[in-house]
């Protein structure tokens, strides 16, 4: 068994560090050309599949830390490429099973996650406000999702600025997981919240920028 973890791991590294230089070749070039599609399709395939090894790690040696960012990068990057595809909701086209399944898959673990972080803010847990601040955010995409999977979106390029949301959702779970990872390293200590927070309030504001355009 410690021989799949290693072979896991191994793999959960490459396919992390992959997946963080391609978002931050896309994040930099211009946007909406051939190149940035190739690369973005790489992006993809290496932060799902980042994904699927954090989650099979943290099953393997149990570790929260995994957990979430490996359920956050799956349906962020998910249905971020997803929904390129879904641009016709509320003019005949329906979501498929994929759609449903990340959605749901996410709507489940924001309920356990805002329990559990309430739970551990009970018991004077700091941690507890990351889990439930990630819970949060979660709910709330899916809440978009739903409207928008029942065509009732007022936006005409919704499919685009979801794009865009979650695309930069996927890298800064990347980027979060990287720093938090090598945390120990630092010459000076960091508090966990500007750890995990940090890179979310850092590149939020390029995602806001690149949403009014199309709105």
């Amino acid at each position: 068994m410690e021989l799949v973890f290693q072979i896991i791991l191994i793999i959960h590294i490459i396919s992390g560090s992959s997946g963080l230089l391609t978002g931050t070749i896309n994040i930099l070039q211009k946007k909406g050309g051939k190149r940035h599609r190739q690369i973005g399709r790489l992006f993809v395939f290496f932060m799902v599949t980042a994904g699927i090894s954090s989650i099979i790690l943290a099953i393997l040696h149990p570790n929260n830390f995994l957990l979430i960012v490996g359920i956050f990068t799956i349906y962020l990057v998910g249905t971020g490429d997803r929904y390129m595809r879904l641009r016709l909701l509320g003019k005949g086209q329906k979501p498929a099973f994929t759609d449903w399944f990340l959605s749901l898959g996410m709507l489940l673990s924001g309920i356990c996650f805002v329990g559990w972080g309430s739970y551990m803010i009970y018991n004077s847990a700091n941690f507890g406000i990351v889990l439930v601040s990630f819970g949060l955010i979660g709910l709330n995409n899916v809440r978009s999702d739903f409207k928008n999977y029942a065509g009732r979106s007022k936006k005409k390029k919704y499919w685009m600025l979801v794009h865009i949301g979650r695309m930069m959702g996927g890298y800064t779970a990347s980027l979060t997981a990287f720093i938090v990872v090598n945390a120990q390293y630092y010459p000076f200590e960091v508090p966990s919240l500007v750890i995990w927070l940090g890179p979310a309030v850092l590149l939020t504001p390029f995602s806001i920028y690149w949403s009014k355009l199309y709105k």
